[in-house]
């Protein structure tokens, strides 16, 4: 009666019905956030199937160029992406291998298809077409031809060959180990990710405003790429600023890394390889965070053949 009386009544009613709204967005969020890990899920896991299937056209479409050549027709047994957890688990396969021959196993890293050393072509005889097609690879094999293949690994040694007792397969090659800063660069996009043992530990990322297209009236053609060409010009000053902050000790953001790798457009490497120890192209795209993780998932990604 009161409540009527001083119109509490309908308020609390209209709190009721809020109270009830927002359980109903909560929800609505929920459900949302569940269907967006599904999503990012069934991506990865179409983008491996992809992946497989260009390996396929790729392999066939080779063949298919020697069919009239005088190459030998030689083929892998398989090839297949891998990454995280399942590239751990090929690696460790790998290395728990011994021999008791202190020369029963070969190692050799081949940075390009003109760079075989005698001992993988001695070895590998006519298959030594595929070692070729898969450089720059880390090929194994052993004296009793159990083990052979060749892997591309995400940052490249230097060259060497021999037989030993155990597979030279060092982590530094394949996966994300010590301190590591991660930068994705593009000509509007810059995200940079400080790694600990592949887990991030800190980020930095931000936009630029870039023309894109020109548009009928206002500026001359010739204007308008002045301008863009400045726009992105600035972009990719302040990108390099922050990678050295990280990498080469200036500003309250030094830390030491072990190692600085940067990945982007082709077109913009060159601008921001200055305090990089390792550059690769990528075509990873999105909001910052989500072009880093999309770069460093592909990236931290090494192709195995089966010879």
């Amino acid at each position: 009666m009161i409540d009527r009386l001083l119109g509490r009544a309908e308020l609390k009613e209209r709190i009721a019905e809020l109270e009830e709204a927002n359980r109903h967005l909560e929800r609505r969020a929920e459900a949302e956030e569940a269907r967006r890990s599904d999503a990012v899920a069934d991506r990865q896991r179409a983008e491996e199937r992809v992946n497989e299937l260009e390996h396929r056209i790729e392999s066939l479409e080779e063949r298919l160029e020697r069919t009239g050549g005088d190459e030998a027709a030689v083929e892998y047994r398989r090839v297949s992406d891998a990454r995280g957890a399942r590239l751990d688990d090929a690696l460790d396969r790998l290395r728990a291998i011994e021999s008791d021959d202190p020369e029963g196993l070969l190692t050799a890293f081949v940075p390009d298809a003109n760079a075989v050393p005698e001992s993988v072509s001695d070895w590998f005889g006519e298959r030594t077409a595929l070692v070729r097609r898969a450089a720059p690879a880390v090929v194994l094999a052993d004296d009793t031809g159990a083990v052979s293949a060749a892997i591309t690994p995400p940052v490249e040694p230097a060259a060497f060959d021999r037989w030993d007792d155990r597979f030279r397969l060092e982590r530094s090659w394949f996966r994300p180990a010590g301190t590591l800063v991660f930068a994705v660069v593009r000509s509007d996009t810059f995200a940079l990710g400080v790694y600990e043992d592949g887990d991030r530990v800190d980020f930095e990322g931000f936009t630029s405003e870039v023309k894109s297209a020109h548009s009928k009236g206002g500026f001359s053609q010739g204007r308008f790429e002045r301008r863009r060409e400045g726009q992105i010009e600035e972009h990719l000053d302040d990108a390099n600023s922050a990678i050295a902050a990280y990498a080469d000790g200036t500003e309250s953001a030094a830390i030491d890394a072990d190692r600085v790798i940067v990945v982007g457009e082709r077109s913009v490497l060159g601008r921001v390889r200055e305090h990089a120890d390792v550059t690769d192209v990528s075509d990873a795209t999105g909001s910052p965070k989500e072009a880093l993780d999309d770069a460093f998932r592909d990236f931290w990604t090494a192709r195995i053949h089966a010879i």
